[in-house]
Parts: C-alpha cells; sequence; structure tokens
C-alpha cells in the first residue's frame, strides 16, 4: 500500500514535470518565432491576423506598404502548408488602414499535422499582438439558397474533426484550461461586417460552418447528416484556429465563400480545381468586403 502511494505520487510528479515541460516548450516556440518575425519586419505591431482559405490568397498581395514578407519556412517552429491554392507565407503590413498578419496559406489536419501544430501559426499571431482575427474559407454549401458564390459570415460550428487543439497539458499563460465556446465567433464584429456589406450593396448569408477532417470529399450520405445536425456548409478547417482563438481571448469573424454545392445537393461531381476555380471568380467581391469591413473592426 506504502509503495503504491509513492508510486501514484512519483507519477503525479512526473506527470506534472511533463506538463510544465510541454508548457514552456510551446512559450519558447513561440518567443523564437515571433522574435524571428519582429527582426524581419523591423519591429512591426500587427493588430489584426488574417488567415486566407483556398483561392483567396491573393487578398495578401493587397497588402500595402509592405513592413515584411516572410515564408513560412524561414520563421522557426512554423509548420508548411503543402496545398495547392495557399502560398505558404506571412505578409505583414497596411491593409484598409490597418495594421494586419496575413496567414496566405493554412495548415489542415489532412496534411498530416497534429492539432496542436495546426494552430500554431494563429498561436503566433496573438504572440505577436493580433487581438481580432478575420479568418476565411472555401467551403461547399450544404443550405439550398447557399451557391457558389454566395460568402457567408460564420454564426457558430460544428467540430467533427475527430479531435480538438486543446488536447494535453494547458498552458495557463496561454488560455484557461476550460475555454467557453458561447460567442466564439464575436456577434459584435458579426454585425460590423452585415452592416459594412449592405453599405457596399454586397449580399451576404449567415450561418453554421461544419470542419470535416477530409482529404476526401463528403459522401451525400454524409451531407444528409450534416443538414440535420444543423450546417449550413462544409469544410476541412477553421474550427482548431477558432477555438485557439477562443482559448487566447481572442475576437473572431469569420467568413466563408462557397465555391461547390455540397455532395449530393447536385449530381455535378466535386473537386479541388473547381473550390480554386470559383474562389478566383468571387475573389474582387470578397476582397471589396473586406476593405469595407476592415477599418472599423
Amino acid at each position: 500500500m506504502l509503495r503504491s502511494a509513492r508510486g501514484l505520487r512519483a507519477c503525479r510528479a512526473a506527470c506534472g514535470g511533463r506538463a510544465r515541460l510541454l508548457s514552456t516548450s510551446l512559450s519558447a516556440q513561440l518567443d523564437s518565432s515571433a522574435a524571428a518575425v519582429h527582426a524581419a519586419a523591423d519591429g512591426f505591431q500587427p493588430e489584426i491576423a488574417m488567415i486566407l482559405g483556398s483561392g483567396l490568397g491573393v487578398l495578401a498581395d493587397e497588402v500595402g506598404p509592405v513592413a515584411a514578407r516572410i515564408g513560412y519556412g524561414d520563421i522557426p517552429h512554423m509548420p508548411q502548408s503543402t496545398v495547392e491554392g495557399h502560398a505558404g507565407e506571412l505578409v505583414l503590413g497596411e491593409l484598409a488602414g490597418r495594421q494586419v498578419a496575413v496567414l496566405s496559406g493554412r495548415i489542415h489536419a489532412y496534411e498530416g499535422h497534429s492539432f496542436e501544430r495546426l494552430v500554431y501559426p494563429l498561436r503566433l499571431m496573438a504572440q505577436l499582438g493580433c487581438r481580432k482575427l478575420l479568418v476565411t474559407n472555401a467551403c461547399g454549401g450544404i443550405r439550398e439558397d447557399l451557391a457558389p458564390g454566395h460568402i457567408m459570415l460564420i454564426s457558430d460550428h460544428i467540430n467533427m474533426l475527430g479531435s480538438n487543439p486543446l488536447l494535453g497539458p494547458n498552458d495557463d499563460s496561454l488560455g484557461p484550461r476550460f475555454p467557453d465556446m458561447s460567442s466564439a465567433y464575436t456577434p459584435a464584429l458579426r454585425e460590423h461586417a452585415r452592416t459594412k456589406a449592405a453599405e457596399a450593396n454586397l449580399e451576404v448569408k449567415e450561418g453554421v460552418y461544419l470542419a470535416a477532417l477530409g482529404p476526401s470529399y463528403e459522401t451525400p450520405a454524409e451531407i444528409r447528416m450534416m443538414r440535420t445536425l444543423g450546417a449550413d456548409v462544409v469544410g476541412m478547417s477553421t474550427a482548431p484556429e477558432v477555438i485557439a482563438a477562443s482559448h487566447m481571448g481572442v475576437e473572431v469573424l469569420g467568413m466563408s465563400l462557397v465555391t461547390n454545392h455540397a455532395a449530393g445537393v447536385t449530381d455535378q461531381p466535386l473537386s479541388h480545381d473547381e473550390v480554386v476555380e470559383e474562389a478566383a471568380l468571387a475573389r474582387d467581391r470578397f476582397a471589396s468586403l473586406i476593405h469595407a469591413i476592415l477599418p472599423g473592426l
């Protein structure tokens, strides 16, 4: 009995030490990455982080003046994006009068990254000082009124990725063990976006985003299930970053560009080429909305 108690105490001590080690490791990595970015950008201080989805990276080319353009491979500890339509670079500078940090190219779980690594770029943006996140994605429309070309403000999400980026020991310096997700997509930012869209005569929808693992597209049966669950669109990203943003107290505005009907909604087969092509067709309208929203965000 005594040996068991001692063993339990030893186990707790070891586990506690492991938690402190992992916590210190993540914080140290973020400090190292932030220092490299600050050095490359001559101390530029961003206020808004932007994550650009498939085919929407053209917005990074509208940043100007540019403080720095840094490939992910030049940032210590930064995971690499491997998907077509994702450039894999961080652009810092001014856009629509705001100081922004634009992640052109996101990391997906289906590329083989751990969920902790998926959200590393977002955590780095918060480490650099960003307290607001504008996250975008390309998605498939489940709801009948969401057709290719439509823009949807995300009111909530359903995480069906099968994991969570907060698994494992919690780093209390980054956020609480059990963050609240009731208003993960900040209502005030969504209202601001609706107002600016109306002023610019740009139609926006609103709805729930479902994150699926991929990389295969969903089956018609899965889409019927998702519709029953309350999903309006489906994609393969966004939820992990928003969970991490909530963990770190970062406000979020989420925007989805519908690039295709979900499986079974029409007889059309799905392809990534279609996603990139539809994003290219809608990019001017999407960019106009971003420019309208950013000044007062």
